[in-house]
């Protein structure tokens, strides 16, 4: 298998662990220092931050992706998705809009870099002004 073709499939193994609601996967895929770049927030670090980070998001979302698109270089060394978030807005978090179980499906992205079979980073890439649009009930520019 090339270096390519072993980043894409850490990157689906990743994404299959995130869809099945299996954090104990997704986090076999991180590096223990991994960096974690929050959209529209900052930089966590490590496992235990992450770990943090899947609790806050499993208790006020409920989400799956879809149409997945993995792209990665030819020394496996960076990788990219592309995704389709559907998701349940079940817990408003400070600074968002109240939440109710509204549904949403969004567009993002996430950008990888990769080292030694494992996730070193993830940057997260989604347009929050379109989420909040859709939980809000407008329609979403």
């Amino acid at each position: 298998m090339t270096a390519r073709q072993q980043a894409i499939t850490l990157i689906e193994r990743y994404y299959a662990a995130f869809n099945a609601g299996d954090d104990a996967a997704m986090l076999a895929c991180l590096s223990d220092d991994i960096a974690h770049d929050v959209n529209q927030g900052k930089r966590e670090t490590g496992k235990d931050a992450f770990r943090a980070f899947l609790a806050r998001m499993a208790q006020a979302y409920r989400e799956r992706l879809d149409d997945i698109v993995i792209m990665a270089n030819e020394d496996g060394t960076c990788a990219a998705a592309e995704f389709t978030v559907h998701g349940t807005y079940l817990v408003a978090e400070e600074g968002l809009p109240p939440a109710h179980g509204q549904p949403y499906a969004l567009p993002a992205g996430a950008f990888f870099t990769l080292a030694d079979g494992l996730i070193m980073r993830v940057s997260v890439y989604y347009n929050l002004a379109n989420w909040i649009a859709q939980v809000s009930g407008e329609t979403p520019a």
